[in-house]
């Protein structure tokens, strides 16, 4: 049985091995609302969300996400704990273990599709055990017109069975959950966890192999917007530093917040059709956008409600990692389709938790693709089990557990392009200044973002010229003065008044950072090499 909403179009699932199913095609979002809430799957926030629970995974499982090795991946991918190879045969096996579990149930279909550019559109089939997993899906991918739909034949499919658990010592998998992308067979196979991150990040991951490989076009973990002059700004980091909250600006068109490619044509597109945000110490007053965004639509992850349906977004005790989903077109400000042109500045967001990088500094090519490489931020006590203290943390490209290729290869695309372009690369600290965690304090959001104002309108700069000052350690340019933010703040020594505990700190930093890169380091260019801090 298919049901049909919004399409006149019928589909069957027994192409792809799974049969006799109640199949729900193209729902809305309140129906698959309305569905989640009947069949005891979530809640309905006083905001109008949807508010879910995704079971024993509250995020992703990276030691458990596989590619599989064939000839079409078996001398491209960068092998190691990060692409964890599959055998072949056993995720056919898999694949039709999972098609079996989904036989006979109730399944949810969406068509969708990834990349904004016409160019390098990427078709999607989403089959989903669950109602929410498929809003999700309507959320996060891009949606097709009506006559899109009536001829869509999709390129990629992904099988998404939380309630699946895979049996390891026969399955071939670490535990009983997987994730494993099949290159060959164009197919994402997602089991034994309800983290919907999963089906997002298994698209990116795909086309993070798919458009340096055959599209000669850079993939980019970062967010993206637009000023009303055309100017288009990035902004990479990790989770945690910031990204999707200071890419929200209300000046500024919102082109995405997670995941773009940057074209040989010198365009700038987003990959997704929907924001996935932290939601941890939410405020309207410091993230307006992201707040209004929670309404009829969204889907809330693990949040706690009180028994009027409010959320406490201060209560971690599911998780510190609690999210909202929500179609791009919950924000009021967007670039519409979401495509720029080259960008003019680019901001690499750390938190550094050691409280020792500059609020802002500007770096030289050979610096930004180091500190591209580094993707450094840092993990403060309390954030996973086992850390009691400032951690460094480093992945590669800014999402390395999402990079198929070797980190390089992605540096050296960012370093040809940031020179073509004549873009401005900046290192933004939104960590802890005045100390460390635990004895300073986290930068001022309002200064940040005056900051990133002032380097995007070009005052920071102008401010600055020839005044720089050469940072001893890290050898970045550090302004000395910036429009709307106070002199002492720029300097991370001043703010410490200890110069030797300060430089003892730095200098430990720096050389978290050198043994990072020893990995890198055989790999690497000379001007890369010099990009690195300095080693006492």
């Amino acid at each position: 049985m298919v049901t049909n909403t919004n399409t006149t179009k019928s589909i069957s699932l027994e192409p792809y091995g799974i049969k006799d199913t109640t199949t729900h095609y193209q729902l809305t979002p309140s129906q698959l609302h309305e569905t989640a809430i009947a069949n005891g799957q979530g809640q309905e926030a006083s905001s109008g969300a949807l508010a879910i629970n995704t079971g024993e995974f509250t995020g992703r499982s990276p030691l458990d996400r596989f590619i599989v090795k064939d000839d079409v991946t078996k001398d491209e991918i960068w092998w190691g704990n990060i692409n964890i190879p599959f055998d072949a045969d056993k995720f056919d096996a898999l694949y039709d273990k999972v098609t079996d579990y989904l036989s006979g149930k109730e399944v949810f279909v969406r068509d969708s599709y990834a990349c904004a550019d016409e160019k390098y559109k990427l078709n999607i089939r989403v089959v989903n055990e669950y109602p929410w997993s498929n809003m999700f899906a309507y959320n996060m991918f891009l949606r097709p017109s009506e006559d899109e739909l009536k001829n869509f034949k999709e390129e990629w499919l992904i099988v998404n069975a939380p309630g699946f658990m895979a049996d390891p010592e026969v399955d071939g998998t670490r535990q009983h959950n997987f994730a494993i992308l099949n290159f060959g067979k164009k197919i994402a196979l997602i089991g034994g966890t309800g983290y919907t991150g999963e089906i997002k990040k298994g698209i990116f991951s795909a086309l993070n192999f798919i458009l340096p490989v055959q599209k000669e076009t850079l993939p980019m973990h970062c967010s993206a917007n637009v000023g009303e002059d055309g100017d288009t700004s990035i902004f990479f980091g990790l989770s945690g530093t910031g990204k999707t909250t200071l890419s929200a600006d209300p000046n500024r068109k919102l082109i995405g917040d997670d995941e773009h490619g940057w074209t040989k044509e010198d365009t700038i597109f987003n990959f997704e059709g929907g924001c996935y945000a932290k939601v941890i110490n939410l405020s309207k007053e410091n993230e307006p956008d992201i707040y209004n965004a929670i309404k009829p639509g969204a889907i809330l992850e693990n949040v706690v409600l009180d028994e009027n349906g409010d959320v406490d977004f201060a209560d971690t005790s599911i998780t510190q990692n609690t999210r909202v989903s929500y179609p791009i077109y919950h924000i009021d400000n967007i670039q519409e389709p979401s495509i720029g042109k080259n960008p003019k500045n680019i901001f690499f967001l750390t938190a550094d938790a050691f409280g020792v990088l500059p609020p802002i500094s500007k770096l030289s090519p050979g610096q930004a693709a180091y500190h591209f490489i580094s993707g450094y931020t840092a993990k403060v006590a309390g954030t996973e089990a086992g850390v009691d203290e400032p951690m460094p943390s480093f992945s590669a490209c800014f999402g390395a557990p999402f990079m198929p290729l070797h980190p390089t290869r992605y540096a050296e695309m960012l370093s040809q392009k940031m020179k073509d372009s004549g873009v401005n690369v900046w290192l933004v600290n939104t960590g802890w200044t005045g100390g460390p965690y635990g004895v300073g304090k986290r930068m001022a959001l309002k200064y940040t973002r005056a900051m990133i104002s002032a380097a995007m309108d070009g005052s920071l700069e102008e401010a600055n010229k020839d005044n720089y000052h050469t940072h001893s350690v890290f050898g970045v340019k550090q302004p000395r003065t910036c429009p709307n933010v106070p002199t002492d703040v720029l300097s991370p020594r001043k703010t410490w008044n200890n110069d030797q505990g300060y430089y003892k700190k730095a200098y430990t930093l720096a050389e978290s950072f050198r043994q990072n890169f020893l990995k890198f380091e055989e790999y690497a260019n000379e001007e890369i090499l010099a990009g690195a801090p300095n080693v006492k």
